[in-house]
């Protein structure tokens, strides 16, 4: 694609008109105006063209994939390939999404004398987590006289995919990661003698009767104890609701903070972290109406990828969850008795309903703990000395009321096992990795 320069639209006012004019005016001289026309027309039309071929000889690479991290700047390499030891300077822009943010709307770009591969980066910064795509790159260099602006582009479409941001939970975190019973590191001192069996041995003096193995004792003719150890290896899942209540912003008014889901998938993505640590297998399951994603527990470097590819396009959907789904799930696939953290929001009275009768099915066999970002300042009534109107002391009871239907929630599930957090933005992924380090600790699986 060819577009005319200032300078061509300049030459064209300075000699069309005026030649076509004294062609009309004055016979004489037209011929000699068209001559000269003509051989303007025809030097147009030449450094077009060379201009067009010049553009031929460079090529524009770019990546097929890019992974990137929310809020952080990252950069973008272009590849220009030249053919010809020529040096050109290229104007070159690409086609963001919003959601992708460059450093400059267009670059400006130099390439030098010289036949080859030539590396270029632009910055790039994406607001938001999720799968987008750069749709080609644009790029355009004027011709020989500087009549035309040359314009190529480059159809290749870029997938980005941009990874939830860690940064902001790590000095929240950071402490927790120490609290690992591995050597060299700070021992988390576990309560209790095991679950797991490990051997029989000889009676000692201060064994208690309930570790005695009479049938062993009874075949041997003595007394025998029965050995338990620390279970190393267990199962954690974290269930994140999707569903239309996690699309509320964590600070109303302001949705650069994110969403109820955003905060969930961070703290899934520490959890993970801080399980990988405990030497715990590791798994993930998100659902709104139906299962959207389950990942089954594993460890190591390619399941915890496998876990953040699972979370980082997942988005609210304007549907109810359905935990009685859920329930019939979690009790047809996992067989062995797991520690499952369920991340939603229930101050719904319908939520929180259905949620308890899948409670009732879930918790005869597995641990359960619920984690819950608090929306608003929830407390009892009159513990706010801010109230001075009419208005106040309504909003005040209206915090009073959810608070306490909360607190109902609260009492009832923890007589079936299940125990209900309530946790502020900032504290969100520090409390449930501590929940989560608290449950291993004291070996309640």
């Amino acid at each position: 694609m060819i577009v005319p320069r200032s300078s061509l639209i300049l030459l064209a006012a300075l000699t069309f008109i005026p030649f076509l004019g004294l062609a009309v005016s004055l016979p004489i001289f037209f011929w000699p105006a068209i001559v000269l026309l003509g051989a303007i027309m025809l030097v147009v039309a030449l450094d077009a063209s060379m201009g067009i071929k010049r553009l031929k000889t460079v090529q524009v690479h770019l990546p097929a994939k890019l992974r990137w991290i929310q809020d952080r700047t990252a950069k973008l390499e272009l590849i220009f390939e030249t053919r010809v030891p020529r040096s050109l300077r290229l104007r070159v822009g690409l086609a963001f999404p919003p959601e992708l943010t460059p450093q400059e709307e267009e670059l400006t770009v130099d390439l030098p004398a010289q036949a080859g591969k030539h590396h270029v980066l632009c910055d790039c910064l994406p607001t938001r987590r999720g799968l987008f795509r750069i749709e080609g790159c644009y790029y355009e260099m004027a011709s020989p006289l500087g009549l035309w602006d040359i314009r190529g582009r480059k159809a290749q479409s870029v997938e980005v995919r941009a990874y939830p941001n860690l940064e902001s939970e790590r000095k929240y975190v950071a402490s927790l990661f120490l609290r690992t019973n591995r050597v060299g590191l700070r021992a988390m001192r576990q309560v209790g003698q095991g679950r797991e069996f490990e051997k029989l041995r000889e009676y000692v003096p201060g064994d208690g009767y309930d570790t005695i193995h009479w049938k062993a004792t009874a075949r041997r003719g003595r007394p025998i104890t029965k050995v338990y150890q620390v279970e190393k290896t267990q199962e954690v899942y974290v269930i994140i609701d999707a569903s239309r209540l996690s699309a509320r912003l964590q600070a109303p008014g302001d949705p650069s903070k994110g969403t109820h889901l955003d905060r969930y998938i961070a703290a899934t993505l520490v959890l993970g972290l801080a399980a990988e640590k405990q030497g715990d297998l590791f798994g993930l399951l998100t659902f709104g109406d139906r299962v959207f994603n389950f990942v089954r527990a594993r460890n190591g470097k390619e399941h915890y990828s496998a876990c953040r590819e699972a979370l980082y396009r997942l988005e609210p959907q304007s549907v109810a969850p359905d935990f009685e789904e859920i329930a019939s799930f979690i009790r047809l696939r996992l067989r062995r008795r797991a520690l499952l953290v369920f991340m939603t929001d229930l101050d719904d009275p319908i939520i929180m309903e259905s949620f308890q009768r899948a409670a009732d099915i879930i918790c005869r066999k597995h641990l359960v703990l619920v984690q819950m970002l608090q929306t608003g300042k929830l407390r009892p009534v009159f513990t706010n000395p801010d109230v001075a109107t009419v208005d106040d002391l309504y909003q005040d009871l209206a915090q009073h009321l959810a608070w306490h239907d909360l607190r109902q929630l609260s009492l009832s599930l923890q007589q079936h096992g299940v125990t209900l957090s309530l946790l502020a933005r900032e504290e969100f992924s520090a409390e449930t990795t501590s929940n989560y380090l608290r449950v291993k600790q004291r070996q309640l699986l």
